[in-house]
């Protein structure tokens, strides 16, 4: 199966091959990137202890705020699907609730992700033409800058056991809601993104990569010129299936009273979604 294509961010066409990509495949890979390594493997390590512990129980999610741990029970229903997906999460607001021991580390790679994020999305800006430029109701970094609505959510998909409900997989088929999504190559392989003739392509897991992809926001902000692209974590088979997968999404949302177009702002789309989602 092919491959997305990885941009070396070092690489002086960077921006151009990036965003290139995401408008292509929805996707973007980049490597030589500053987010730092052993910060991604250390915040892997610590929270698989977390989740292969009964102190995650201690921080069940508020209903409200919807922060904190997300037990497999209540886990997502992708959109058109019924069945369960088989993981558990725990999801990280600037304000929400974590476990005091890892704390310092994850707020580190929040904070690191976001900064990152932004030139990313300069380069989206930049490399987008004139007319896609004049949607945007101001610039797209600026749309992010101070909102407490971007989620770090970290993402625990148990070994398969062979019990699993007929049909459920790690993450079925879905599009995200915000604008990119970020998300370090997770410690096992499994992520693929759909092409536009339907088949699938392998999102590349090498270590060190890291994976950007479009959500709907940007996909309305922008009259659908960057696409948001449906994608899947599907079930390891062989050895793998023995095996946990962390995975490290940061949801970059804009603040509430940014205007996406002339149909929405970002709270309205967001809480439209949320009630399709059955989530509101």
């Amino acid at each position: 199966m092919q491959q997305l294509p990885t941009v070396d961010y070092q690489s002086p066409n960077a921006a151009k091959e990036f965003v290139e990509s995401l408008r292509n495949t929805g996707f973007g890979v980049l490597k030589n990137h500053p987010i730092p390594q052993e910060l991604v493997e250390s915040i892997y390590k610590n929270w698989q202890e977390f989740f292969n512990s009964e102190e995650k129980h201690q921080f069940l999610f508020n209903k409200e705020t919807q922060d904190g741990y997300f037990p497999p029970e209540v886990s997502e229903v992708a959109k058109g699907f019924t069945v369960k997906d088989i993981k558990e999460y725990f999801h990280v607001y600037p304000k929400g609730q974590v476990p005091a021991q890892l704390e310092s580390e994850i707020r580190e790679y929040y904070r690191l992700a976001n900064e990152f994020a932004q030139t990313l999305l300069s380069w989206v800006q930049s490399e987008a033409p004139e007319e896609v430029r004049a949607k945007f109701s101001i610039d797209l970094k600026d749309m992010i800058s101070q909102s407490e609505q971007t989620l770090l959510r970290i993402l625990h998909y148990p070994p398969m056991t062979g019990d699993e409900e007929p049909g459920a997989i790690r993450a079925a088929a879905h599009g995200d809601i915000n604008l990119l999504t970020v998300l370090p190559a997770a410690n096992e392989p499994g992520l693929q993104v759909q092409r536009q003739d339907g088949s699938w392509l392998d999102v590349p897991c090498d270590f060190g990569s890291l994976i950007i992809n479009i959500g709907d926001m940007l996909q309305e902000a922008s009259g659908g010129y960057f696409p948001s692209t449906i994608h899947r974590v599907i079930n390891p088979t062989g050895k793998a299936s023995t095996k946990s997968r962390i995975s490290l999404p940061l949801f970059l949302h804009p603040r509430p009273d940014v205007v996406l177009s002339e149909r929405y702002t970002a709270d309205s789309y967001l809480q439209e979604r949320l009630k399709e989602l059955g989530v509101k």
